[in-house]
């Protein structure tokens, strides 16, 4: 059983190695900085037009993205695109991450088939949100 199941796995990674990069399909397999934040700074969640919708948590440090994590109910682009853009935000200054732009993802996950490039659109955005909850936060 374990061998046909190999087979299988195989073939469907076979298939998406045809319209994926590697880096697409590794963040999709294996996304980084999944999961729920509790305690966070800013929270966003928008669904697209496609229908998936996308949630970012951040946790900020001196204006500094010190965590990010996201979690997803997309397709693979949609998680492959949540994780990279946690990867780029951490690290970076509030105003510097809210700079990152859909074309920046695309760029970090070597390119999305064009019927799949909203989805970097869509982190794109979340992301924002979720910054500027933190901005709003910290008026109140």
């Amino acid at each position: 059983m374990d061998t046909e199941f190999d087979d299988l796995q195989e073939m469907v990674l076979r298939d998406a190695r045809k319209k994926y990069s590697e880096i697409t399909i590794e963040h999709f397999m294996n996304p980084h900085n999944f999961g729920e934040m509790s305690q966070s700074d800013g929270h966003s969640s928008i669904t697209g037009p496609c229908g998936d919708t996308i949630e970012i948590w951040l946790k900020v440090s001196d204006g500094i993205i010190t965590e990010a994590s996201f979690e997803t109910d997309g397709c693979g682009t949609s998680i492959a695109s949540g994780s990279m853009v946690t990867v780029l935000a951490k690290g970076k200054t509030l105003d510097s991450a809210r700079t990152i732009s859909p074309e920046d993802i695309l760029k970090a996950l070597d390119g999305l088939p064009e019927e799949k490039q909203h989805c970097a659109l869509l982190a794109s955005n979340v992301l924002r949100a979720a910054i500027d909850d933190v901005l709003t936060a910290d008026v109140d």
